[in-house]
């Protein structure tokens, strides 16, 4: 990371940009080109482990890729806002943002169900107690993202803190 000045490593502030963010950005190797996929996700974490779990049809470009080349990069932001810093002539956007790479695994069976009832169904309060249609989770890919390596960043204004 070149601004180190603006590395996050705290975990719990870590944790607060993933909590606020509701959509993870794949990066997925596509031949010459990468290919970028936003997502909805859910989130576990084990003993300082993140994993971050995604789901989708079980067919599809995204589908396909992912199980060609079981590892990703990833990305979400929580984008501020654009300042103009007229003392200094500068221009930025104020952000915090998390990114990293990533362990593709498919889930199958008991697991697959335990975690779109217990993770990504619990993830929102508005599907916490929905009766979704049970007959889509044989078509439905679930998916564990090992996160393999993570970094934190933020361009916050000069009078909030990190």
């Amino acid at each position: 990371m070149r601004r180190k000045d603006r590395e996050i490593t705290d975990f719990e502030a870590i944790l607060q940009i993933i909590d606020a963010c509701d959509i993870i950005r794949l990066g997925l190797a596509d031949e010459d080109f990468p290919y970028i996929v936003p997502m909805n996700f859910a989130y576990t974490v084990h003993e300082g482990q993140f994993a971050f779990y995604v789901h989708g049809a079980m067919a599809g470009r995204k589908y396909e890729l992912m199980r060609k080349n079981r590892k990703c990069s990833f990305e979400m932001d929580i984008p501020l806002k654009m300042e103009c810093i007229k003392a200094r002539k500068d221009v930025t956007m104020r952000y915090r943002c998390v990114m990293g790479t990533a362990a593709i695994t498919f889930l199958e069976g008991a697991e697959k169900q335990n975690v779109i009832d217990h993770i990504i169904m619990n993830r929102y309060e508005e599907t916490r107690n929905f009766d979704y249609n049970s007959l889509a989770v044989p078509k439905t890919a679930v998916v564990k993202l090992t996160v393999l390596q993570l970094t934190a960043k933020a361009n916050l204004p000069e009078n909030e803190a990190k």
